[in-house]
């Protein structure tokens, strides 16, 4: 036995250990890769609700990170920066908006720099705010009028009455109105906020007929069929149809009776801080795009060359 035999021995000794060490860490790849992706989106959807996030914001999140994690075919924990980049740079191909690339960003870093504890930052584009789409007040009187339906028209009234979301309206209860002082309470609204929104008459008129025999019902306001509230689609169909019907030749959402509240409040010459309250919004910059839309106001001014 030569002197160098040990040395050899010692050399296949380490070998073996490493390459049972790149078996073991090879095997724990394949098991993370082959780990459900609904474990992952579990562990985000958990996180999420620990610090708070909306419903909507959930669903949203968990949506666009299982597309990614389809998209990325390997183990989903090792995927780099690069990899990230280029999805997105695919999106980006396939036409879509940098405002939603901006938020299937937000969603994927989400998962990689909250849960896996990675430090990944991508700069994107920033997003514009569109102006949005606002109804006259005779296109709004047209919408009101055409519907038959109490219901549907309540609902429609409720919109441009107070501003409200979708979400808002949907969950809104009967408990939750005061019809004496002319207002209603929006209970956990975006970003968990409480606040307080206007009746007007014309709507506590129509609510009134909802009622039975005068007395206050209980529950959501606005019941489903089948569920215990009235479902989003019904909603958001209810409205546009009933532009439809009226005429309208522009393009109508729920959103829109919103953008519409507030843009004549500003052209009736209400403060534009009362007005970021009554819609809930956390940054008046939000509230300040609709002094973008209201051009009311700006055609009263009259020019200085006119006081010469």
């Amino acid at each position: 036995m030569t002197i160098f035999a040990p040395l050899r021995i010692i050399y296949i000794i380490r070998k073996t250990l490493y390459s049972f060490s790149a078996y073991l860490r090879a095997m724990g790849r394949v098991q993370r890769q082959n780990r459900p992706k609904n474990v992952i989106l579990q562990k985000m959807l958990t996180e999420m609700k620990l610090r708070g996030f909306t419903n909507a914001t959930y669903k949203t999140y968990l949506f666009n990170t299982q597309k990614f994690l389809e998209w990325y075919k390997k183990d989903p924990e090792e995927a780099e920066l690069e990899d990230i980049k280029e999805y997105l740079a695919e999106l980006v191909d396939d036409e879509k908006s940098f405002k939603s690339i901006a938020l299937i960003k937000s969603a994927i870093l989400f998962l990689y720099n909250e849960i896996w504890g990675k430090s990944y930052k991508i700069k994107t584009p920033k997003t514009t705010k569109s102006i949005p789409v606002v109804l006259s007040q005779k296109e709004i009187k047209k919408i009101i009028d055409c519907e038959d339906n109490h219901r549907n028209k309540t609902i429609i009234c409720f919109f441009y009455s107070s501003g409200i979301r979708l979400s808002e309206l949907i969950n809104m209860k009967w408990s939750e109105l005061d019809l004496n002082e002319k207002i209603a309470w929006i209970r956990e609204g975006k970003g968990k906020k409480h606040r307080m929104v206007i009746l007007s008459n014309k709507l506590i008129s129509c609510l009134k007929n909802l009622m039975n025999d005068g007395k206050m019902p209980k529950g959501y306001l606005f019941p489903g069929r089948i569920s215990d509230r009235i479902a989003p689609r019904t909603v958001e169909y209810i409205v546009t149809n009933a532009a439809l019907k009226a005429g309208i030749k522009k393009k109508v959402h729920v959103h829109t009776l919103r953008h519409s509240f507030a843009t004549h409040l500003l052209e009736n010459g209400v403060d534009i801080r009362k007005i970021q309250k009554l819609l809930g919004h956390s940054n008046l910059a939000t509230t300040q795009i609709y002094t973008t839309v209201s051009g009311a106001q700006l055609k009263e001014i009259s020019s200085p060359l006119d006081n010469l």
